[in-house]
C-alpha cells in the first residue's frame, strides 16, 4: 500500500469514525441537553429520532447517488453538509433547532457513509489487499461509537455543546485532507434520465417505516398511528417496486435484490446491529439507574468493547483471508450470543468482574462481525454497484439499529407495566437482545451451509 493510498484510507476511515463518534457522544450527552433546553420526554426522543429518520429515510438514493454522480463528489459534498449542520446543532437555543439540524445531519451521513465505503472497495483491488483496507475501515467504523461513548462523557462535562463543536473541527480536517487524496475511482453508471418516481417512493417508504419503528418504543401510545405508518411504509415499497420494473432508469437495479448472499448479509446486519441497540440500552439503564453509575463510568466501563478497534485490522483481515469472511462473522455472531447469554441472570450487586466478560466477548463479536458484514455486502457486486450495496447494508443496520432499540424499550416497558421489580424487568428485556444475535447466527449458518454444499458438489459453481 503506497503513501497516497495510504492517506486516502486513512480519510476515508476518518469520516466512517466521524460518524460512529457523532451518534454516540449524543446519546451520552442527552440528559444535559434536555436540562439546559428544557425539552420533553417527547423532544428529547425526537433528537434521537431526526438522525434517524434522516438517515434511514435517504440511505438507498444516497447510495444510488455515488453510483450515479461520482463517489468523490457526493463524499465531499455531504461532508460539507454534515460540518455545516452539527455546527448548527452546536448553537442551537430551542428545540426544534436542534431537531431540524439532527434531520439534516442524518440525511448528510446517509449520502456520505455509502459514497465512502463504495471509496474504499474501488481505491483497492480484491483480494488481500482490500480486505486488510476494509478491516481497517470496519475497525475505525465500530471504534469510533465505542470510543465516543468516552469522549462525550468528557466532553458533555465542559459543556454539551461541545459534542456539536468536536464533529466540526474533526470534520474540516477531514475535508481538507481528502480534497488533495481522495479520487474519483471507477465509472459511473450511465444515466438515461433520473428515476424520480422511484426515488420519491423510497424515501417516503424509508422515513414512513423508519418513524413507525421508533414509535415502538412507547407501547400503547398512538397505537393506530404507528400501525398506519408501518401499513403505509409497506405500501410505498411495493409502490417502488412496481416503478423500478417499468423504469427504463431504474433507481435500484430489482435483480441484486434478489441475491441470496446479499439478503442474508443484509439479515445478518439488521440483527446483529439490532441486538447491539438493544443490549447497550439496557446496561445503560442497569449501570445507571439501579447501580447509580455516572454517564463517565458508564462509557468507562463499556470501553473494553473498543478492543475491535485493534483486532478488526490486525486478527480479523488475516482469519477473512485464510477462511472468507462468511465462517468468521459466523464466528462474530457466535461471540454475541454468548456475550448476551452471560449477562442474562445480571443482579443487583453484580461487580464489574462478573460484567467483564460479557463486554470483552461483544468486542470480540464487533471485531469478528462487523468487518466481514462490510466485506460480503460488496463481495461479487459490480463495482458499479458499491454504492448502492453500501447503501443497503447501512440502511438494514440503522433500521436493525432502530428496531432492536424498540423491541428492547418495549419488552422492558410492558414488563414493568406488569409488575416485574427493575433487574426483573431488565432480564425480560435482555431476552431481545440474546434472540436477536441468535437468529442472526442461524441465517448466517444455513446461508454457509448451503455455499459449502455448492462447493462440494460444483466446485465451478462458487
Amino acid at each position: 500500500m503506497g503513501a497516497r493510498a495510504r492517506g486516502t484510507l486513512i480519510v476515508l476511515c476518518g469520516a466512517i469514525f466521524l460518524e460512529g463518534i457523532d451518534v454516540a457522544m449524543l446519546n451520552v450527552a442527552l440528559p444535559t441537553i434536555r436540562a439546559d433546553l428544557g425539552l420533553t420526554t417527547g423532544e428529547l426522543s425526537g433528537v434521537v429520532s431526526a438522525y434517524v429518520l434522516g438517515y434511514a429515510g435517504f440511505m438507498l438514493l444516497g447510495g444510488r447517488a455515488a453510483d450515479v454522480f461520482g463517489k468523490r463528489r457526493m463524499f465531499l459534498t455531504w461532508l460539507v453538509v454534515f460540518l455545516v449542520f452539527s455546527g448548527l446543532g452546536g448553537l442551537a437555543t430551542e428545540g426544534w433547532v436542534l431537531l431540524a439540524a439532527r434531520f439534516v445531519t442524518g440525511v448528510a451521513a446517509a449520502f456520505l457513509t455509502p459514497a465512502g465505503l463504495a471509496l474504499v472497495t474501488a481505491s483497492f483491488p480484491a483480494g488481500p489487499l482490500r480486505t486488510r483496507a476494509l478491516g481497517f475501515y470496519a475497525g475505525t467504523a465500530a471504534g469510533g461509537y465505542s470510543l465516543g461513548l468516552v469522549a462525550g462523557g468528557l466532553l458533555t462535562a465542559l459543556g454539551w455543546r461541545w459534542v456539536f463543536f468536536a464533529p466540526v473541527v474533526l470534520s474540516a480536517a477531514i475535508l481538507l485532507a481528502a480534497i488533495p487524496l481522495v479520487r474519483e475511482t471507477g465509472q459511473r453508471q450511465a444515466v438515461r434520465g433520473l428515476d424520480l418516481a422511484g426515488a420519491g417512493s423510497i424515501t417516503a417508504a424509508m422515513l414512513l417505516l423508519a418513524y413507525g419503528v421508533v414509535r415502538l418504543e412507547s407501547p400503547g401510545e398512538g397505537t393506530a398511528t404507528t400501525a398506519a405508518l408501518l401499513v403505509g411504509g409497506a405500501a410505498m415499497v411495493a409502490v417502488f417496486v412496481a416503478v423500478e420494473r417499468r423504469s427504463h432508469a431504474p433507481l435500484v437495479r430489482l435483480g441484486l435484490l434478489r441475491t441470496p448472499a446479499l439478503v442474508r448479509t443484509n439479515t445478518a446486519a439488521l440483527l446483529f446491529l439490532g441486538s447491539f441497540a438493544g443490549f447497550q440500552f439496557l446496561v445503560t439503564l442497569y449501570l445507571q439507574e439501579l447501580r447509580g453509575w455516572t454517564p463517565l463510568q458508564t462509557a468507562l466501563a463499556l470501553l473494553v468493547v473498543a478492543i475491535d478497534t485493534i483486532l478488526a485490522p490486525t486478527l480479523t483481515t488475516r482469519l477473512v483471508n485464510r477462511f472468507g469472511p462468511v465462517p468468521v462473522l459466523l464466528g462474530g455472531l457466535a461471540s454475541a450470543v454468548l456475550a448476551y447469554a452471560l449477562f442474562l441472570p445480571v443482579a443487583p450487586d453484580w461487580t464489574y468482574a462478573l460484567m467483564l466478560p460479557s463486554f470483552a466477548a461483544l468486542g470480540l463479536a464487533f471485531s469478528l462481525a462487523y468487518g466481514p458484514l462490510t466485506m460480503a455486502a460488496t463481495d461479487g457486486v459490480d463495482e458499479a454497484e458499491h454504492g448502492l450495496a453500501g447503501g443497503l447494508l447501512y440502511t438494514s443496520m440503522q433500521f436493525g439499529t432502530a428496531l432492536g432499540l424498540s423491541a428492547a424499550t418495549a419488552v422492558h416497558v410492558g414488563a414493568t407495566a406488569a409488575g416485574a421489580t427493575g433487574i426483573d424487568a431488565l432480564r425480560a428485556a435482555m431476552a431481545v437482545p440474546l434472540a436477536g444475535a441468535a437468529l442472526g447466527l442461524v441465517v448466517v449458518a444455513v446461508g454457509l451451509r448451503r455455499r459449502t454444499a455448492v462447493t462440494v458438489t460444483d466446485p465451478a459453481a462458487v
